[in-house]
């Protein structure tokens, strides 16, 4: 009896151990809604992702850019999160204060990017501009300017610096291109605000179902209505202010118990296979583009505008208070 005891109890630690040694990691990558969405690069970006690594890919969609990081800071070293897709180079002061991110390591000699980045905790994996998109059937005058946009009175659909990262793009946009007048702008423009959305995902689909004029996007927007819809009503409008550039990053927890995982992920986000795809599914320049851009992608705009962190960290919360005053008047 005792035998037959021992027996059992040694097939049970037997197969426990088998099993802990053929679980399946998982890599768990906190990212913005449209980026996971059916639509966008997330599936075929878990697809090729765990054709290689012998891993399970979890994408958790988490709202828009700023409010994956409110969701980290909240969590801090107990996230779940491995790895966190979408922060922008206007996060990067907050993300930094956080103390969540590790250095990635990753060799960024592929980089494509119209500036230099030597950011070595920040890994870009796409870019853009930001712009107003209108519709031609709509708009028939469109503006090429702020002051233009504000005397023409078109009804506009933005998005909440606090939750967006178009959204605090645009303020930084309008901060930059105006400087100490930049309060006075917002006060003209708070009346063609329709509505501010939490995120960009409910503003474009607000925009699309006619509630609005113009929406908050990027340059490359209209692309999308043209190759996948065959639709030609979409435009970018160009200001002569310039166009604020945004940078999306990556970036590794640094509590992550996938560290290795982690990092390879991290260098999946630069390979052909994830930067071949983005033009077509989250319509950005792809961050080391190795493969023509599509017939009808948006030329970049003439005029760009993008300023260091040390200026983002003294300008961002003058810009939110700003239109904070400008929208409650």
């Amino acid at each position: 009896m005792n035998n037959r005891l021992t027996l059992a109890a040694a097939l049970v630690v037997a197969t426990g151990a088998a099993s802990a040694q053929t679980t399946t990691p998982e890599l768990v990558v906190y990212t913005y809604d449209s980026f996971a969405s059916e639509w966008g690069p997330g599936p075929a970006i878990k697809a090729s992702f765990e054709a290689s690594c012998a891993c399970t890919l979890t994408f958790v969609a988490a709202g828009d850019g700023a409010e994956v990081l409110s969701r980290l800071r909240l969590e801090g070293s107990r996230s779940p999160a491995d790895v966190v897709v979408g922060l922008d180079s206007s996060l990067i002061p907050m993300a930094n204060d956080s103390g969540l991110f590790a250095p990635h390591g990753q060799d960024m000699a592929a980089l494509t990017l119209p500036i230099d980045w030597d950011d070595t905790t920040y890994l870009p994996f796409d870019w853009g501009y930001f712009a107003f998109v209108y519709d031609t059937t709509r708009v028939e005058t469109p503006p090429t300017s702020f002051v233009m946009l504000d005397a023409l009175d078109y009804s506009i659909i933005i998005q909440d610096p606090r939750s967006s990262t178009p959204g605090l793009g645009l303020l930084l946009w309008i901060k930059a291109a105006f400087g100490d007048r930049s309060g006075a702008l917002w006060d003209g423009l708070a009346d063609q605000i329709v509505t501010v959305t939490p995120g960009w995902s409910e503003a474009y689909g607000l925009f699309i179902a006619g509630e609005a004029d113009m929406v908050l996007s990027y340059t490359t927007s209209p692309a999308y209505h043209a190759i996948v819809e065959g639709d030609e009503t979409k435009a970018a409008a160009t200001f002569a202010e310039g166009h604020y550039m945004q940078i999306e990053l990556a970036a590794q927890l640094a509590s992550s118990d996938q560290p290795e995982l982690a990092a390879a992920f991290m260098a999946h986000l630069l390979s052909p296979a994830v930067q071949d795809v983005i033009p077509t599914t989250n319509w950005m320049y792809p961050a080391a583009q190795s493969a023509p851009l599509p017939e009808g992608f948006a030329q970049a705009p003439e005029r760009a505008l993008n300023y260091p962190t040390e200026w983002i960290a003294e300008n961002r919360q003058a810009a939110v208070d700003e239109w904070l005053a400008a929208l409650a008047r």
